[in-house]
């Protein structure tokens, strides 16, 4: 990037910094500086690929509306932030209408995020998405596990890159119930691309890790999901295919056979893997990880596991080797977590730290993302909802990169949340 483009650049970060809710402290007193850098390097590592330059300065727009509107992050509210009216009709344009794919974008966001930071995992995380209205795509009524109860909206996965310092979604795929696969009249009002097809919930996930294992110079990591609602032979099997490794919670009940000769139970056929756990809990060890949940790095332990199994193959086909991983948190009762890897030359401890990244994940949606607008799309279209959430994904990435946001997010999402 040439000097004067950097300057430009910069001093539109200087301009909406004050203003961006980044977290206003840092260790070494240069928290705006930090914001303004960040700022910088994102507009121009994501948007540079902009044709035209009026489309570069919508983006920048929009992202620094996300940073800094009030309340839901709506398209109303971010064109508040620069000009009104007029501003909301330009963005609703270059949101909904225009013609941009999302898609380099955020490859673009992933390549940024493995230049800056250390991701160790890709965790794929369900999002509902409450919507009230009849209209915006993919809406329908759903059950969501994470509140037990059935809820009228969207559901969507997104891809997160994770570390133990800090998690940003770079990719999502927005899940379509038969009713929006299906009836022309609904497709059509919401410009569903003609590739759109059929798929499961879990179908749905796993394509998302999919799609982003296709980026080009973005290196592959394990991929953190939950598969315990579904078919997970199927799942494993789309993983092992791509050559993407895998790191998947499973219900204790799944059924598989041990593979190591010499432990107990060899040869005896396929047992649920709470089975095979708890006859071999003599094999515990603690593990330590580090929780980064609370605020401040705290070390804790676990009493963890892992046996090498095979998933019993139909039809007399070779049995896939991996690798059954069970966590306790009471040494007497049953695990309390069980997953399954093809990670089968992982120690325990790498494995068990692979799964904590779930609850980085967790946090930061949470206490960013929320805050960043990812659930916040008011429009109805299906690419509209696209772009919508990739420039959210890169204003979470512009608030855990600045640093500094810990302490003072809480106030600020906390009003948002009584605002919205």
């Amino acid at each position: 990037m040439s000097t004067s483009v950097a300057t430009k650049r910069r001093a539109v970060a200087r301009a909406v910094a004050p203003a961006v809710p980044l977290g206003v402290v840092s260790s070494s007193g240069g928290a705006a500086d930090s914001r303004e850098d960040v700022y910088a390097e994102l507009c121009a590592a994501l948007f540079s690929g902009f044709p035209r330059r009026d489309q570069r300065l919508k983006a920048e727009q929009y992202l620094h509306g996300l940073l800094t509107a009030q309340g839901r992050k709506s398209i109303r509210n971010i064109a508040a932030q620069i000009g009104g009216p007029a501003a909301e009709q330009s963005l609703h344009h270059f949101v909904s209408s225009s013609t941009w794919d999302w898609q380099p974008m955020r490859a673009a966001l992933a390549r940024y995020l493995e230049r800056n930071s250390c991701p160790q995992a890709w965790v794929v995380r369900p999002m509902p998405i409450p919507k009230a209205g009849e209209h915006s795509v993919g809406v329908d009524r759903r059950f969501d596990p994470e509140r037990g109860q059935v809820f009228h909206g969207q559901q969507a996965f997104g891809v997160w890159f994770a570390s133990d310092e800090l998690s940003v979604p770079v990719n999502w795929r927005l899940f379509l119930p038969d009713p929006w696969v299906n009836d022309r009249t609904r497709r059509d009002r919401a410009e569903v691309p003609q590739e759109a097809g059929e798929e499961t919930l879990e179908e749905c996930a796993v394509a998302a890790a999919l799609d982003t294992a296709r980026w080009s110079d973005v290196t592959r990591k394990p991929v953190l999901l939950d598969i315990r609602g579904g078919a997970g032979r199927a799942a494993l099997t789309r993983l092992a295919g791509a050559g993407v490794p895998v790191v998947a919670r499973i219900n204790p009940g799944s059924r598989l056979a041990i593979a190591d000769r010499s432990l107990p139970g060899f040869g005896a056929g396929p047992l649920s893997a709470i089975q095979i756990l708890e006859s071999l809990k003599g094999l515990r060890r603690p593990v330590s990880w580090v929780d980064t949940v609370a605020g401040a790095r705290t070390s804790r332990t676990s009493l963890a596991t892992a046996v090498r199994v095979a998933l019993p193959a139909p039809g007399g086909e070779r049995m896939r080797p991996l690798v059954l991983l069970g966590e306790w948190d009471d040494p007497r009762r049953a695990p309390a977590r069980v997953w399954i890897s093809d990670l089968t030359n992982s120690p325990v401890g790498s494995l068990l730290r692979i799964t904590k990244l779930g609850r980085r994940v967790e946090r930061d949606f949470a206490e960013v993302g929320e805050g960043a607008g990812l659930r916040d799309f008011v429009g109805r279209s299906f690419r509209g909802w696209h772009r919508h959430i990739t420039l959210a994904s890169a204003a979470h990435a512009a608030t855990v990169m600045a640093g500094g946001w810990d302490a003072a997010y809480d106030t600020g999402y906390a009003s948002r949340r009584s605002a919205s």
